[in-house]
């Protein structure tokens, strides 16, 4: 996940206000619902310590999504009676809508509730050509369509010799067809950087355009088992999005785990724990950041002070290091902060946690490192 949409929350000091805001429940009396949610969280926010403009502030950003059609959530980040920043979530929060208020911003959330967002050109395909749709978790819009030849593109039962040469240029047709998809979903691909192409259309329609995809992008193809009638058809495209994404975070497991043994040069490419995570941070040589949530070590305490590099896993040590003012906070929000700073990603290795992988990386906290 790129995290350069949060610097804004970095640009200013704490303390912060963070609510997860849960969109996702539909229901007759759904407005009073949020109503409730609003003052619940302003409410939660108060008790915690935060400033009245602040909780205000929450209060009427809640408010204002009374009417909103997302289908997932919102997470509000709020100081000195401002919103900062109030990205869309891919999924509802886990326990429904919560409030903290803290040193930083809780951002790690945000890395399974609005991470990696998959997105996709579902083509829908027949033998005259093709509808492209783009879709993520939150996005469903056209993203054009290709026409090809229009006739012939019916076969006929005939065995006659001039019948048999008119199939022959429906094949033509259909092959050229094919082709002119292939090359216009390439474009539309480049274009709107999806991840995936799924194809939707009869068996021999969706085999066509795949055999004529460019190589590059052969891997990145799916073909959806039911059509674009179908009610399934749904179920499908969120399937092979979550398959997308399961992939992504295993192969980056992976490259975590060849990481934790010397490269040729000598040199261990991974890290993990809390001491050994905030010195590469404070070396600025997080190259992405690996985040389990279900980690022990992602609520463990640490210190930060003004700075992002400012960070301890003692109060003694950030004054040894010159800092006169500091603020305990949790290592996850922490090491997220010094990730964004330095540019490097973040990515949630749940998906890829399977029954001898629940402990990697250890304590639920890991880095693939950058050298000088």
């Amino acid at each position: 996940m790129d995290l350069a949409f949060l610097n804004p929350l970095y640009e200013h000091p704490g303390p912060w206000a963070s609510v997860y805001v849960d969109l996702s429940q539909r229901a007759e009396d759904m407005h009073h619902q949020r109503h409730l949610t609003a003052a619940a969280m302003a409410r939660e926010l108060a008790g915690q310590g935060a400033d009245e403009a602040t909780c205000d502030a929450v209060r009427n950003a809640i408010e204002e999504l009374r009417h909103s059609s997302e289908p997932h959530g919102r997470a509000l980040f709020a100081r000195a009676g401002d919103i900062v920043l109030d990205p869309s979530l891919t999924r509802p929060p886990q326990g429904g809508s919560w409030a903290e208020w803290a040193p930083l911003p809780r951002t790690a959330p945000l890395l399974d509730l609005e991470g990696e967002d998959t997105l996709c050109v579902v083509a829908y395909i027949d033998r005259k050509g093709a509808d492209f749709e783009l879709r993520s978790a939150v996005v469903r819009e056209d993203a054009g369509s290709v026409a090809g030849r229009q006739w012939p593109v019916h076969r006929t039962s005939s065995v006659d010799w001039s019948e048999r040469h008119f199939q022959l240029r429906v094949e033509n047709t259909w092959e050229h067809n094919a082709a002119e998809i292939a090359d216009a979903l390439a474009v539309c691909q480049e274009e709107t950087r999806a991840d995936l192409l799924i194809l939707v259309g009869e068996d021999r329609e969706r085999h066509a355009v795949r055999d004529r995809m460019p190589q590059r992008l052969r891997d990145r193809v799916v073909e959806a088992p039911h059509g674009a009638g179908s009610r399934l058809l749904d179920a499908d495209v969120e399937r092979a999005r979550a398959e997308h994404e399961r992939a992504r975070a295993d192969a980056e497991l992976e490259r975590f785990l060849a990481g934790r043994a010397p490269d040729a040069d000598g040199r261990v490419v991974a890290a993990e724990g809390v001491p050994a995570l905030v010195e590469a941070a404070r070396e600025h040589r997080i190259d992405e950041l690996l985040v389990r949530p279900d980690g022990p070590d992602n609520h463990r305490e640490v210190w930060i002070g003004e700075d992002p590099d400012q960070l301890a896993v003692r109060r003694t040590d950030l004054k040894i290091l010159g800092e006169q003012h500091s603020w305990p906070a949790r290592a996850d929000d922490a090491l997220i902060r010094s990730a964004v700073t330095t540019a490097a990603p973040a990515i949630s290795v749940a998906p890829a946690a399977g029954a001898h992988r629940e402990d990697v990386p250890v304590g639920g906290l890991g880095a693939l490192l950058r050298w000088s």
